[in-house]
């Protein structure tokens, strides 16, 4: 008797799971679920919260500069634990940083925005503006960043990159933020999103390009530049690429084919040169 009462609760909980399995949904992976019906429902969400943020500035004067710019590219995220400014009547949430006194001019700034999001087609950057400032405060340079997508074999090489250049020994500090422009446009990224189909997965298209929208936060990565990230801003792609003729057609303008049109052209004028130097002795 003891023993049949375990064996009795076990056939009882295999009945209860085959029975469950009928009624319940198949399980997909994440990476093959579809996407949310509202793409932009982040991207409101954050501009929601970053407008009912109090600001705390609204003057370059009322900023603290006391970090120092790193030497390298650092990982900063800008979002509803970071403060709030108010710069010509836009609120965004801000870096600001003591420069380097004694970097030799002209010396490059680095920045790299990532995505923020889960799906390409509902992700969003932090796209910066940066603000050159003199010992008093006083602005002397004010720059939207475009930035400019790179794909590369790891998270320190992928991203939307964009730099500038530091040529004045008067630059002291650095602001970092997000004008209305920025928050308001677009960055090319070379790999469109996959459309999801019901019917099978392998109908995923990946055709095309496609713009990822600006966002009021997100990761951003700032600091001196160094090779590895000189190299991805050097090589990164800011938008389509002009449509060509096609390789062979660049190949038969470059160098000429015996058969191609330059080459027949040029065949006569060498026979003729020939037999003008040839004669009977």
């Amino acid at each position: 008797m003891p023993y049949r009462l375990p064996a009795i609760a076990a056939v009882l909980i295999w009945a209860t799971l085959l029975g469950g399995c009928q009624t319940a949904k198949v399980l997909i992976p994440p990476n093959l679920r579809p996407p949310a019906e509202d793409d932009g429902a982040a991207l409101k969400l954050a501009e929601q919260r970053l407008q009912q943020t109090t600001p705390c500035c609204s003057s370059f004067a009322d900023f603290s500069y006391q970090t120092m710019l790193p030497w390298q590219p650092q990982k900063f995220t800008l979002g509803s634990a970071s403060m709030v400014a108010n710069l010509d009547g836009t609120h965004s949430y801000f870096l600001a940083f003591r420069l380097p006194t004694h970097a030799k001019l002209p010396y490059r700034i680095a920045l790299k925005a990532e995505l923020n999001g889960r799906w390409l087609h509902a992700s969003y950057l932090f796209a910066p503006t940066v603000v050159l400032l003199d010992d008093g405060f006083q602005p002397i340079g004010t720059q939207d960043i475009g930035l400019c997508e790179h794909m590369g074999w790891s998270d320190e090489t992928t991203g939307a990159f964009g730099s500038l250049s530091v040529t004045s020994d008067k630059a002291h500090y650095l602001l970092v933020y997000s004008s209305a422009a920025q928050q308001s446009g677009k960055t090319y990224w070379e790999q469109s999103p996959a459309t999801f189909s019901t019917k099978a997965t392998l109908n995923m298209n990946s055709a095309g390009s496609f713009s990822v929208p600006h966002g009021p936060d997100g990761v951003l990565w700032i600091g001196m530049m160094n090779t590895t990230y000189a190299k991805a801003v050097d090589n990164a792609v800011c938008g389509k690429p002009a449509k060509g003729d096609g390789v062979l057609n660049t190949l038969r303008t470059s160098l000429p084919l015996p058969w191609s049109s330059a080459g027949k052209a040029a065949e006569p004028a060498a026979q003729k040169t020939g037999s003008a130097g040839s004669g009977s002795p």
